[in-house]
């Protein structure tokens, strides 16, 4: 803590409490994605191998095959009890499979994506009380900002049903084709090209940060 902070560390802090929970995550096994079915509800970390089908942008935050503890998640979610979306937090609503079947969507985005590989993807999740969910997924965004959460958005999207006029495929789908209903929506104005420069510039940002946050700050400790 810097020596002209005027705040103590308050262990009880919301924004101390949920970056404890993200930061539990990371010491979770990584599994397939989708791993196992198991009951619960909480949040997850998606990550990219780039062994199988290498997609050149994603390069920089590929894990290949390591066991990623300090590997960068391509993408971080949540999975909230249908009771705590309707206003039901902390009340101890029954998640059933709630984590598992969100896991389980998104291997089926991968898998039916044109230019990937779902055996490219692993995971972690957390199950975690309903009411600390929504706070940790926040702190995960901020301590890691996953490109498919800050730049490529899209991949947690759901089938709209039908389509409104107004309604484009999004960033996700445009980059990687396949989901049957995004089919049924109108072809996005931004380019694939254009979409990869994002990412690109989104990757090139991120790990400039880091190297940011690693250097030394010179002062005493």
């Amino acid at each position: 803590m810097p020596a002209d902070d005027p705040k103590p560390f308050d262990p009880l802090n919301k924004l101390n409490l949920g970056g404890s929970v993200a930061r539990e995550l990371l010491f979770r096994p990584v599994e397939p994605l989708p791993p196992a079915p198991f009951t619960g509800a909480g949040v997850y970390a998606i990550y990219y191998t780039g062994e199988h089908q290498p997609f050149e942008v994603y390069a920089p935050i590929a894990t290949h095959g390591q066991e990623p503890e300090l590997a960068v998640p391509i993408y971080v979610g949540k999975a909230v009890p249908e009771g705590a979306r309707k206003g039901g937090f902390g009340l101890d609503v029954n998640p059933g499979s709630v984590l598992f079947n969100r896991l389980k969507e998104h291997g089926s985005s991968v898998a039916q994506a044109e230019n990937l590989d779902a055996r490219d993807f692993r995971c972690r999740y957390l199950r975690v009380d309903d009411i600390w969910i929504p706070l940790s997924e926040v702190m995960l965004i901020q301590m890691f900002s996953p490109i498919w959460n800050r730049v490529l958005d899209g991949y947690g999207n759901h089938d709209p049903g039908t389509r409104r006029a107004t309604q484009y495929k999004s960033l996700w789908d445009t980059l990687h084709p396949g989901r049957p209903w995004a089919n049924k929506l109108a072809p996005n104005p931004v380019t694939t090209e254009q979409i990869i420069e994002r990412l690109r510039q989104g990757l090139a940002e991120r790990a400039q940060k880091d190297q940011t946050n690693e250097q030394p700050s010179g002062e005493d400790s």
